[in-house]
């Protein structure tokens, strides 16, 4: 008997009947989850504070309520982890997912009720299963393991039986106990703090395991699928696993990555499947494996709300639910959830490309873009644009950051790029030029920039020394878990931090 099939029949095939619904009912669905977050929080401080028991509808809501940032929760996240309750939410809060930071802090300190992790979180992983599964009906993915890897966590100021750590972590933590049976490694290897040790264990206790699939961060399975291969003499991953399928992934863009893990993975019944499961929430889960958007997860415990990207550091941002986006459209994403987040601009930027139903693709983060000369250039150009180098030269990039080179004495400036290579470009200054003008071509502010080198000079490559972007993060206490690459920044702060390694 496949298992795999009767576990689809029973538990995750009739979800699918309620995805359905996203395609014609996306905004009944969406207002039915803000009247219910609104509704469950009203007597809380924060719900008391904004009279949430007068709120009847989304244009009430988003006139009563200010944008939030992490820096305007801080102070109730801050009671919130000394013990204090129902401040934002209802339901106790013992757990909080520590996230890249802030301006001021080194990091924030993200609230996880357990609604949150139920109607949320672990209920996103369960649709991206049943979506691979409705592609993929011969699938044998419960015939064998799941490998995750995720982050470790810690006590949360000595509060009893509350924790802080990586969002994976905390998943792992508080997952059902019958996961265990089908998940490896170990509770206590997948949860432990330091990563090298961590992937040296993993690798003892999986390699004579059947590992049919994969979740994680892409890096950072990369890094890991590259020691397993190095331990074992094996020159790809099918012959460690020869029954692994699929790469559940997230956490940072695939387009880095892929070339590097068709080179390890040579099976042709390899599928990858792009999940956004973000410590603030789950947002989206790829459907189509010859789409890379993915399907907006509508019917969780999140309300979205959507802001210009031109409106971005105004004091009166125009905001808009889901029924009101336009197509192709950098919006930043805002968000109130079953965790107490209130209008909180999580800090990524996405386009929609459909919306019947509402598909969309992550195109950077609201602070990662360069915008020194009003170029405005943006993670999703980065990655269309050294994807186009990477495929005419041959070339592979394992990681890489960017940031501007500002106006010397004769008023000439630049972007200034260091990439670190897997496989080299049959010629650098082709794979420069590629690259330039694939950004001309999908950004014309870019372009305009670029008019005639009358200010904008073109692009320099640095080549980064193997392993410089996991010593950078290893500087930073870093290694692991959901940490990421600065790829775009305004400022030189990081790249110069970078080149001081790059010896």
């Amino acid at each position: 008997m496949n298992i795999t099939k009767f576990l689809n029949k029973v538990y995750f095939a009739p979800r699918l009947k309620e995805i359905e619904q996203y395609t014609d009912h996306a905004g009944e669905l969406q207002q039915r989850v803000l009247q219910r977050l609104v509704s469950k929080a009203a007597n809380t401080e924060w719900g008391k504070k904004y009279d949430y028991a007068s709120i009847h509808t989304y244009k009430e809501f988003k006139k009563r309520l200010p944008i939030q940032t992490y820096e305007e929760i801080k102070p109730y996240v801050t009671r919130l982890r000394a013990g204090e309750q129902n401040l934002l939410w209802p339901s106790e809060i013992r757990w909080f997912a520590k996230s890249s930071g802030t301006t001021n802090d080194k990091s924030k300190f993200l609230p996880v009720s357990n609604e949150a992790l139920h109607d949320t979180h672990y209920k996103g992983g369960r649709d991206a299963v049943a979506l691979y599964l409705k592609q993929n009906p011969e699938s044998q993915l419960f015939s064998g393991r799941s490998l995750i890897l995720g982050g470790s966590h810690a006590p949360n100021l000595n509060t009893n039986h509350s924790l802080v750590g990586d969002l994976s972590a905390i998943l792992i933590e508080n997952i059902n106990p019958l996961v265990n049976f089908v998940r490896v490694p170990s509770k206590k290897t997948a949860l432990m703090e330091h990563f090298e040790p961590k992937m040296a264990a993993i690798a003892d206790e999986t390699i004579h395991a059947n590992v049919t699939n994969l979740s994680g961060v892409p890096s950072w399975m990369l890094v890991l699928i590259k020691h397993m291969l190095e331990k074992t003499g094996k020159e790809s991953l099918e012959e460690i696993w020869p029954n692994l399928e699929v790469f559940f992934h997230g956490g940072v863009a695939f387009t880095p990555y892929r070339e590097q893990y068709k080179e390890i993975i040579r099976s042709s019944k390899m599928h990858y499947v792009e999940t956004y499961n973000a410590s603030e929430g789950y947002f989206g889960t790829q459907n189509d494996p010859n789409d890379s958007a993915m399907l907006l997860m509508i019917d969780y415990g999140i309300f979205y709300e959507f802001i210009p990207l031109e409106d971005i550091g105004t004091d009166h941002p125009r905001t808009y639910c889901l029924e009101e986006v336009e197509l192709d459209k950098n919006y930043a994403m805002v968000i109130s959830t079953s965790a107490g987040l209130w209008r909180y601009m999580i800090g990524d930027t996405v386009k929609f490309t459909s919306n019947h139903p509402y598909k969309f693709v992550i195109t950077g983060r609201t602070k990662h873009f360069i915008n020194a000369f009003g170029e405005e250039l943006i993670v999703d150009n980065a990655e269309r644009g050294l994807a186009k180098a990477c495929a005419e030269t041959g070339a592979q990039v394992i990681e890489y950051s960017a940031a501007p080179v500002f106006m010397d004495e004769h008023a000439k400036c630049r972007h200034q790029w260091l990439i670190e290579f897997a496989q080299f470009p049959d010629n650098l200054k082709r794979f420069a030029q590629i690259l330039d003008d694939t950004l001309k071509e999908v950004n014309s502010d870019y372009e305009a920039k670029r008019q005639n080198n009358l200010a904008l000079q073109p692009l320099e490559i640095i080549i980064a020394r193997k392993d410089l972007f996991h010593d950078w993060l290893d500087s930073k206490g870093k290694l692991g878990g959901q940490h990421k690459i600065p790829r775009l920044c305004n400022t030189r702060k990081y790249i110069e931090e970078m080149l001081r390694l790059n010896k």
